[in-house]
């Protein structure tokens, strides 16, 4: 998978997340709760000041920092990654697209707008799903799939 994909699915991942919080800010107020299927999923308008769960609420800086640190250390590794090694390569994507539309609500308002609501788990958007499914590609990458080496560069 070459940078300019890895660049374009990391560029797609903001463009939905920010285009689905603008939408939900646009049609709601925050608080605001519509069952999609009662009791189970409904779309809720939540402004979250803190990390995953709501944990270190108000660490706005904080948050912003260690987003662009990660971002930073992606791009530097990313270059060391061999091409072939598309899963790594992808989750990184995901992981960054997620973190660079978190880090925009960050900076323009200091929260983080949420709207999935299952009822049974915390509120949560796009670019959080793109940083788990990003950190689970990463994760099997590393444990599961052998890295690529000179003799098995074609292998992924």
């Amino acid at each position: 998978m070459p940078i300019s994909l890895v660049a374009a699915i990391a560029t797609t991942i903001i463009l939905i997340d920010q285009c689905s919080k603008q939408y939900i800010q646009s049609q709601m107020l925050p608080g605001m709760s519509i069952p999609v299927v009662d009791g189970i999923f409904h779309i809720t308008y939540v402004l979250n000041p803190g990390a995953a769960f709501g944990i270190l609420e108000n660490q706005r800086m904080l948050f912003i920092a260690i987003a662009l640190v990660m971002l930073g250390l992606t791009v530097y590794f990313l270059k060391h990654i061999p091409e072939p090694f598309r899963l790594m390569r992808l989750g990184l994507s995901l992981l960054s697209g997620g973190a660079i539309g978190n880090v925009i609500d960050r900076v323009q308002t200091g929260y983080v707008v949420d709207f999935f609501d299952f009822r049974i788990w915390p509120v949560f958007n796009l670019a959080d799903i793109a940083i788990v499914t990003g950190v689970g590609c990463v994760i099997y990458a590393l444990v599961f799939m052998p890295f690529p080496t000179e003799n098995h560069e074609n292998s992924r």
